[in-house]
Formats: C-alpha cells, sequence, structure tokens
C-alpha cells in the first residue's frame, strides 16, 4: 500500500487529486473533441464580446474564463483596468488643447442664445394663426367644391332625364304611339299603353312604313340607347323613371310585337325575294342588337319548319308513294356536283371511317367549298324523307343561318372559331348560349322531335337488324349532312349538346342490335363447330375443313358492310378475338391424341435399347421390326389427313385474317382497342390480334411434328428389307457384280414424295403444304430414316462378327467391313454386298436431294456414307 508520501514522490504536480476534483457532469457533457483539445488562452481586450455587450453577463464572462482560477481573473481584470485608465489618460493628453480651447470659445454665448429666444414665441404664435386661417380657408373652398359638384351632377342627371323623356318621346313617334295626357289617371295610362297604335296613325305615317324593317332597326338602336340612360338614372331610387315605367314597357311591347310582324312577313313573303331577304337580314340583326335571339328563333319555328314538319314528318310518310323529281340511277348526281354519291350504297365492303360520306368531327368545314350530297334514294323511302328535309334546310334556312351566325360574330355575340377541340364539352368549353342556335333550337329540334315521335318505332326498331342498320347509317348521314349545312363549328357543338340530340342518340337500341348479330354468327358457327372431327371440304376452298371455312365466315361477317356499324367497333373486334379462340379451343378437342414425336436422338435410343431382342438374327426381325399392317396404315393415312387439314386451316386462317388487318381493320380501329381494358388481352390492337393468331399458330409446329413421325415411321418401315441382303447375295446363283440399287431403296423416301403429291396423278392430303414444308419434312424423314439405316448396318456388322466367332474350325470367317481373311468365293460374296450397299446409300442421298434435302448436313447419313465408302475402299486396295 503507498503512503502519502509515495504520492506526492510519484506526482510532484497532483494532476491526479485535480482530475479527480474535476465535477462529473463538466466531464460527461463535453464533446469529445473539448476533451481531447488544449484550452487557448485569449487576453482581456476591448474587443471581448462579454465586455463589449449592451448589458454585462457576470455569469457567461466567468464561464467563458473557467480555466482561469479566481486569483488569476483578479489580477488580470486589475491590469486590463490599469490599461484602460491610461488610454484614457492618453486620450484626455491628446485631446487636452482642443477641450481647453472649447471652453474659451463658449464663453459669454449664453446671453447671445437669450436674445434670440425672445421673438421665437412671436413668430411661434403668428405662424399658429396663419395655418388657422389657411384650414379655415381650405375647408370652405371643398365645402364649395362639393356644392359645384353636386350641382354638376345635378345639372347631368336633369340632362339625362331630358335625354330619356326626349328618347321616350322619340320613339313613341317612331311607333306611331299616342303621347299620353299628362292629366290622365293611372288607368288611362294602362288603357293608352295596351291600346298602341291606332289605324288612322298607320294611314298618317305611311311613308315610314315603307321601309319597315330598317325603320325597326333604327328605332331599336334609339331603344337601346334609353335602357342604358334609365339604367344610369337609377331607376330604384328616381320617381321620373318609376312614372314613365309604363311608356317604356308600352314602347317595347309595341317593337316587339312590329318587329316580330315585319319578320314573320318577310319570312313567308313570295312577291319581292331580293327585298325579302333584305328585311329578314335587318330584322335579324335588330333581334340580335335586342338580344332577343329564341324570340326569332320561334317565329322561324312557328312560320317556315313548324308547316313543313307537319306535311311531310308523320307516322306514315315511310309508306306514302313518292314520286321523285330527278330518275334515279345507279350514279345519278344533282347538275352542280362533280362527284359521284357518298352514300351508303356507294361505300366500299367495309367501311374505313364512319359515314365517310362527310366530313369528320373534328374539321366539318375541310370541304365547306363541296355541296352536300344528298342520300341515295334506293336505299328506300327513308332516304327519301331525309332528301326532302336535306333540300328544304338548303334552300329556305341556310341562308337565314348563315346571316344569323355573320351577325352575331360582326356583332360580338360570338367569337368565331374554326375546329371542334376533342374532349372538351360544351359545358367546359363556354357559358350558356348567346346568339342565334337556328339550326340547333329551330332545326334539329323540331325536326329531331318529329323523327322521334312520329317515325321512333319504325326508325329505331332493331328487331330486323338489317333494316335497323340501314336506317342507323342513313339517319347518321343524315346527321352529318345538317352538321354540314351548320354555319360554324361552334353551331355544331351546341347541336351535340342539345337535349333532343342526346335524346335522338340514346333512343338507338346499339345493344340489342349487337345481341341480335351476335346471335347471328355465334349460332351458325357452334352448330358448324358441333362435330368433334375435321371435315375435309371441297378441294378447291381455300380452307381444308368446313369447321374453319365456318370461322372465317363469322370473322368477315363481323366486318362486313351488311353487319359492321363504327359505333361498335369494339364489340366487334372482342368478338374477332372470341372467335379466333374459340376456333383453338375446338382444335384441341378435335384433333387426334399427339404421340411423343420421332427426335433423332429417341431414334438412336430406341435403337440401342431393342438390338439384342429384336436384331438377333438378320433373317429373323423382332416384333418391333414388323411392317405395318393395312389397318395401321388406313389410321396414319386418316391422321395424316386431319393434321394436314389442320395446318392448311391454321395457315390459311392466319393468312387471312392479317390481310383482313392490314387492308381494313387497321384503319377502322383505334390504336387503343376501346373497352378491352378490363380483358386479359393487350390494350393494342394489332398487338391483341398478334397474341390471337398466335395462340393457333403455335399447333402448327406440334401438328407438323405428328406428320413427320408417322412419315419417318413408313420411312423407316422401307427399311426392313436391308438386314436380309447378305442372306440374298449368299444365296445366289448368279454371282456377278451389282450395278443397280436395291428394290426397297425408292421405297424409303416414297411417302414423302407420295404425301405431297410428287409424280401423283392422284390429289393427295399435302399437296398444299408442298410449298412451304416440303424441305422441312423431308430433312427431318431424311434425317431418323438415315438414323435408323446406320443403326441397321451396324447391328449387322455385329451380328456377322459374333457368326464368324462361332466358326472356329475355319480360317477366317465374313467381315462386312473389316477385313477378309475367307475364301475367295466368300470374299467375292462381300465384295458384292459392300457394293450393293454403297450403290443403296448413293440412291437414297439422290433421292433425298430430287426433295430439296442438303444431304451433306445429315450427320448421320454423312456418317453412312463414310462407313461403307471407307469400307469398299479398303477392299478394292
Amino acid at each position: 500500500m503507498l503512503s502519502p508520501t509515495n504520492l506526492d514522490a510519484g506526482d510532484p504536480f497532483q494532476l491526479q487529486r485535480l482530475a479527480d476534483e474535476l465535477p462529473d457532469d463538466d466531464s460527461d457533457e463535453r464533446p469529445l473533441d473539448s476533451q481531447r483539445a488544449l484550452p487557448s488562452y485569449k487576453p482581456l481586450s476591448h474587443d471581448d464580446p462579454y465586455l463589449s455587450a449592451e448589458t454585462f453577463d457576470v455569469e457567461l464572462f466567468l464561464r467563458s474564463r473557467t480555466y482561469t482560477s479566481l486569483p488569476d481573473l483578479r489580477t488580470e481584470l486589475r491590469d486590463y483596468l490599469a490599461a484602460l485608465k491610461e488610454e484614457l489618460v492618453q486620450l484626455i493628453n491628446d485631446d487636452y488643447e482642443a477641450f481647453i480651447s472649447l471652453s474659451t470659445d463658449l464663453r459669454g454665448e449664453g446671453t447671445r442664445l437669450e436674445r434670440l429666444k425672445w421673438p421665437l414665441a412671436d413668430l411661434k404664435s403668428q405662424t399658429l394663426v396663419s395655418r388657422q386661417e389657411l384650414e379655415q380657408l381650405k375647408m370652405d373652398i371643398k365645402e364649395k367644391l362639393k356644392k359645384r359638384a353636386a350641382l354638376r351632377d345635378e345639372k347631368a342627371f336633369l340632362h339625362l332625364l331630358l335625354k330619356i323623356s326626349e328618347s321616350v318621346s322619340r320613339l313613341e313617334s317612331l311607333l306611331l304611339i299616342k303621347s299620353p295626357n299628362t292629366a290622365a289617371s293611372s288607368g288611362d295610362h294602362l288603357d293608352a299603353a295596351a291600346t298602341g297604335p291606332t289605324p288612322d296613325d298607320d294611314q298618317h305615317d305611311e311613308p315610314v312604313r315603307g321601309n319597315r324593317a330598317k325603320h325597326l332597326s333604327r328605332v331599336a338602336s334609339e331603344y337601346t340607347q334609353l335602357l342604358y340612360h334609365i339604367s344610369k338614372a337609377n331607376p330604384g331610387k328616381c320617381a321620373f323613371t318609376t312614372e314613365i315605367q309604363w311608356r317604356v314597357d308600352r314602347i317595347r311591347s309595341t317593337l316587339f310585337s312590329d318587329l316580330d310582324k315585319v319578320f314573320a312577313t318577310a319570312l313567308t313573303s313570295e312577291t319581292d325575294k331580293t327585298k325579302s331577304v333584305a328585311d329578314v337580314h335587318e330584322c335579324l340583326r335588330t333581334y340580335d342588337v335586342l338580344s332577343l335571339w329564341r324570340e326569332a328563333e320561334e317565329i322561324i319555328r312557328k312560320n317556315v319548319v313548324d308547316s313543313f314538319v307537319k306535311k311531310n314528318i308523320f307516322s306514315a310518310a315511310l309508306t306514302v308513294p313518292h314520286s321523285p323529281l330527278i330518275p334515279q340511277t345507279p350514279f345519278s348526281m344533282g347538275p352542280r356536283s362533280p362527284f359521284p354519291p357518298h352514300t351508303a350504297s356507294h361505300l366500299l365492303r367495309t367501311p374505313y371511317t364512319p359515314f365517310t360520306a362527310f366530313v369528320s368531327k373534328q374539321d366539318p368545314f375541310a370541304l365547306k367549298m363541296l355541296q352536300v350530297q344528298l342520300l341515295d334514294e334506293s336505299l328506300g323511302p327513308l332516304a327519301i324523307l331525309y332528301n326532302k328535309i336535306i333540300k328544304f334546310i338548303e334552300r329556305d334556312l341556310k341562308k337565314l343561318a348563315d346571316s344569323a351566325e355573320a351577325i352575331c360574330i360582326k356583332s360580338g355575340s360570338r367569337k368565331p372559331r374554326t375546329l371542334l377541340v376533342p374532349g372538351v364539352s360544351i359545358s367546359q368549353e363556354r357559358e350558356p348560349q348567346k346568339g342565334f342556335e337556328i339550326m340547333t333550337n329551330v332545326v334539329w329540334a323540331e325536326i329531331g322531335q318529329a323523327i322521334m315521335d312520329e317515325l321512333g318505332s319504325i326508325v329505331f326498331a332493331a328487331g330486323k337488324t338489317d333494316e335497323f342498320r340501314n336506317n342507323h347509317e342513313i339517319t347518321e348521314a343524315f346527321v352529318r349532312a345538317l352538321e354540314c349545312l351548320a354555319p360554324s363549328v361552334q353551331s355544331i357543338e351546341t347541336m351535340r349538346a342539345h337535349p333532343v340530340y342526346t335524346a335522338f342518340q340514346k333512343r338507338w337500341q346499339i345493344h340489342t342490335y349487337f345481341q341480335l348479330r351476335w346471335k347471328e354468327i355465334v349460332v351458325k358457327l357452334e352448330e358448324a363447330l358441333v362435330p368433334t372431327k375435321l371435315d375435309t371440304i371441297k378441294e378447291n376452298d381455300p380452307f381444308a375443313t368446313n369447321q374453319a371455312a365456318a370461322v372465317w365466315t363469322a370473322i368477315s361477317a363481323c366486318w362486313s358492310s351488311e353487319v359492321y356499324m363504327p359505333v361498335l367497333s369494339y364489340r366487334f373486334w372482342k368478338l374477332t378475338l372470341q372467335l379466333i379462340a374459340r376456333y383453338r379451343t375446338w382444335l384441341e378437342a378435335s384433333l387426334p391424341q399427339f404421340e411423343p414425336p420421332l427426335k433423332v436422338s429417341a431414334a438412336v435410343a430406341a435403337e440401342k435399347s431393342t438390338t439384342p431382342q429384336g436384331l438377333s438374327r438378320s433373317s429373323t426381325p423382332g416384333p418391333q421390326a414388323e411392317a405395318a399392317s393395312a389397318e395401321s396404315i388406313e389410321a396414319d393415312n386418316q391422321l395424316l389427313k386431319q393434321f394436314s387439314a389442320a395446318i392448311v386451316d391454321i395457315s390459311t386462317l392466319e393468312a387471312r385474317v392479317s390481310a383482313l388487318w392490314n387492308e381494313e381493320l387497321c384503319m377502322m380501329l383505334p390504336e387503343s382497342a376501346e373497352g378491352l381494358e378490363n380483358s386479359d388481352v393487350p390494350a393494342n390492337a394489332e398487338a391483341a390480334l398478334r397474341q390471337a393468331l398466335a395462340s393457333i399458330t403455335t399447333m402448327v409446329a406440334p401438328i407438323a411434328g405428328q406428320i413427320v413421325t408417322i412419315l419417318s415411321r413408313r420411312a423407316c418401315d422401307a427399311l426392313l428389307p436391308v438386314r436380309s441382303i447378305p442372306s440374298q447375295f449368299r444365296a445366289m446363283q448368279n454371282k456377278k457384280m451389282p450395278t443397280e440399287r436395291s428394290y426397297f431403296v425408292p421405297l424409303i423416301m416414297r411417302p414423302v414424295s407420295s404425301y405431297f403429291g410428287i409424280k401423283v396423278s392422284d390429289a393427295c392430303m399435302g399437296i398444299s403444304l408442298r410449298d412451304v414444308y416440303i424441305k422441312q419434312f423431308a430433312t427431318e424423314v431424311f434425317q431418323v430414316a438415315s438414323q435408323r439405316y446406320l443403326n441397321y448396318l451396324s447391328v449387322m456388322k455385329k451380328t456377322e462378327e459374333s457368326l464368324r466367332r462361332l466358326k472356329k474350325g475355319k480360317k477366317a470367317g465374313f467381315s462386312l467391313f473389316g477385313s477378309s481373311s475367307t475364301p475367295a468365293d466368300d470374299g467375292k460374296d462381300e465384295e458384292r454386298i459392300r457394293h450393293q450397299m454403297a450403290l443403296d446409300v448413293e440412291a437414297f442421298g439422290e433421292d433425298a436431294i430430287a426433295l430439296g434435302v442438303n444431304v451433306e448436313e445429315c450427320q448421320a447419313y454423312v456418317q453412312l456414307g463414310e462407313s461403307v465408302r471407307v469400307a469398299w475402299i479398303e477392299e478394292t486396295q
């Protein structure tokens, strides 16, 4: 244990004791960097932030000097105080001279300042008095200005009342209204207002009525000024305007009544057409000035449209006989039009765009310079009725609508616009209607409502699909014609937003029509798909089976001009994809069960595994090597027939549907398949079609594999006699060298040539597939047959070697491919056998080349040729 003496000796500065006395909170709260860094000594100076602060904080100052002990801090503060005193003395010494001179110079200035102070009080009092007088004067001036402004306003108001009085009197004079007696009672006023102008006034001012339309236009301008002046006169608080309000109402009623009469007379006048047109234009301009657009439309409806509608649109309008003014011919057209009529009877097989007779909804005035084409009246009485309506509108209302539109644009009631804004509705685009809407509120509202009320049971009946589609096409063409007759794009927008237009479009039972067409198409197709076997049809048809032909008929029916409707494009598109999927389902259920594909590797493995039992003797083949029976051949022929028909149908259907897409559907359908968002097909129409077609085209490869399997089996069956060649040559009496190929060699590739109809007069099942599949099928069959041929020779070699080992008493045994030490006759037999083998292999290759096979790419055939050729070369050498 260490004593205090030993501790002092080991720690002379007692650092350990100081470290133990440090407070724990300081060591814990300090960051690691502050514990390691030594404190820096900063002497006291004028720049110290704690000394130069506005309020000296003793606690903060002491905390900033924690590294200094209190005695040292006291000494430091005393030193700093001495330094401050020394600086102060130095400062006084530096400026002492100036300080003494300043006190000397200011001697006697107090008395002088007292003398200057005496007049300041008088100046201040005088200034205050002047300020009060000025304020009073300013207030007086403001009061006088207010009185003058009030007088000026009263004078202006009196002038305004005079203008109102003069305007009322002038309007009464222009409208031939008697001025009321100032002493008359209120009841007399009402009676005078009710009576209006008298017949004597009409005779008195007959020259004024000579050009009544322009006269009323002048009166309307004066009336609008009167209304403006009355609005400025604050009618709620002005007794004068309240007193003459009944006169203003009388002027208004008289003006409106006269204007309606003149406008109605101008519309129905049959005498002076030029004057009537001018009067109509003036009346329309007057209506626009008075903002009486709906009143003018009502007069047009009653005097022009209503009588025409009642005369031509009634319940029996489609059954009464019609007498056409111009004889109809297949290409009849008006005398002014150089173009054939773009009507439903002259459309292409499939309408590429909805109603090509007219311009699109986005740019309805792209062909404004052309005359509106009439419908082909040979389509039926509905087209004849629509032509009457179009002729009536073009003759009696088009110029009227154009004139009204020009007046609205000129007056600023409507801003001109040339293109529709796609995707923007009328409610989003503008405020409530301003200006004339003759095509909407007069023409379409009256005619559309009459068609729905009188002819709705005939036009909109979806029970008879052909008539319904014809009515829909004719009606949509008629609507497009009305839009072409519209004076502006805004008029078309308003027309499409009209409640009658919306109700008219809703009357079409489009979904009912599609259900009926769907039933027609699907029922016929399902009847054709009832058999679960591929039924072949006549050879001249591009399809091989009735079922595929029925599927194509159903697909083409969806897009034929007799069935297709543009508004149902996405539904027919979805039905097309469903028909393709239905055909695939039927194929999967109707095709025979597939055998495992006969690949080259599988064939090799099978041959190796069956060698000991199946080919133990060259002359005694096993059960697996037996030739096919007549029943199995007939069964294979049926399979080939069905598989070939399936490939032909799939290829033909894929080609025809692709051609239909490239020629028609790509222009009829939008880029995204609308209505298919919730289905399993892609949104892109072309991608959806490719996916649907791929679902059936992927079946071609396994079906083709089945055909190759059957043909390969037949080719391998033709190779069975190759095992008896050695025994045949040994048994021959005529021991001469062979010069021709064996009889079975042409039979090896004959199944392929017979299948594709090569050198065969009879109709073959694969003749339609020759151009596409002959090389592929022949190559695969050749590969399998070459491998089987090579396996046969290998087994024969092993068999002969085993026989040679059994002949131990002889000098040498028979060797088919190796060297021979047999007697002379046996060596010649083996030479003849090898020669025959070489001829057969060469002839086998020539037959394959004739079918388009590249024999050099077949590894099995190359090995087969090398094995025979090497053995022949060794023997000849």
